[in-house]
């Protein structure tokens, strides 16, 4: 499910999960989960944040990003196949139907056990697509041309935070789930057409202190741009090299910058054009 390489032609992808304090100390697996599937027209990346209390959840996680594989790829062709914004939401959102149908069918019984958020992105030539449910983040990049975006130009790459899911509750720390009832009601779908974004983030809600900070008289947060432009800078690297990234985001993972920010598990996904 989870890939190293074999991206499209002009993408490179990366991946990477870590376990949270709290289950390390537990002695528990990590209940996150990510994968992506190329094919000649674009990408599909998703990521599943098992929930730490439901006994099954990372079966649940690993199971939902295999069949919102399976059930996106079908979306993944260019704009000028289908130019009309809300037809293609209605296809995004057939695609959740199905995949949370599969799901419940899957559990065989309650989805308690096997509660899971899920965000998925659809990447093809002029559009990108969102489907999350839960509190997953995407995070686009746009006017990037590799290490040193715009240093030339003296236009650097700018980021920008897709908008979330809603939790259907009053309590930050409640959100919704693939099998939840009310997962369709909440369902945050998404489509924009712009064929300058070059680089996708997703992120599980673990990383949300890293990837996103609060700005005075601003509502909502932010992109922390210097930190998701060394991600994507060090991505874009000829010298790219996958196992010595993983190893110097393991270990920035689970440093004490982060452990003590968060005990979730956190994952990590991104793609850049190259």
């Amino acid at each position: 499910m989870n890939g190293r390489g074999g991206a499209p032609a002009g993408w490179r992808v990366h991946g990477t999960s870590a376990t949270g304090y709290r289950h390390q100390r537990e002695r528990m697996p990590c209940q996150d989960a990510w994968g992506f599937r190329e094919s000649a027209a674009g990408l599909v990346l998703a990521v599943a944040d098992g929930a730490g209390s439901a006994p099954r959840s990372r079966d649940g996680a690993r199971q939902a990003v295999r069949l919102a594989l399976d059930a996106f790829e079908p979306l993944v062709a260019p704009w000028r196949l289908l130019p009309d914004a809300a037809a293609r939401k209605e296809e995004l959102t057939r695609a959740f139907r199905e995949v949370r149908e599969t799901f419940l069918r899957w559990c065989a019984g309650p989805p308690g056990p096997y509660a899971t958020t899920l965000t998925v992105v659809v990447l093809a030539e002029g559009w990108l697509g969102q489907v999350s449910v839960g509190d997953g983040i995407v995070v686009v990049r746009a006017g990037g041309t590799g290490p040193g975006a715009g240093a030339e130009s003296g236009e650097p790459a700018s980021y920008h935070l897709l908008p979330r899911a809603h939790t259907g509750s009053e309590y930050a720390n409640e959100t919704v789930f693939v099998g939840s009832a009310n997962a369709l009601g909440q369902l945050r779908v998404d489509c924009l057409r712009d064929g300058a974004v070059d680089g996708v983030l997703l992120s599980t809600d673990g990383l949300t202190h890293a990837l996103l900070r609060r700005a005075p008289a601003v509502p909502h947060p932010l992109p922390h741009d210097a930190f998701l432009g060394h991600l994507f800078d060090r991505l874009a690297r000829p010298d790219y090299d996958h196992d010595e990234e993983e190893r110097r985001l393991s270990d920035f993972l689970g440093s004490d910058q982060i452990t003590r920010v968060t005990g979730d598990d956190k994952t990590l996904l991104w793609a850049i054009r190259t």
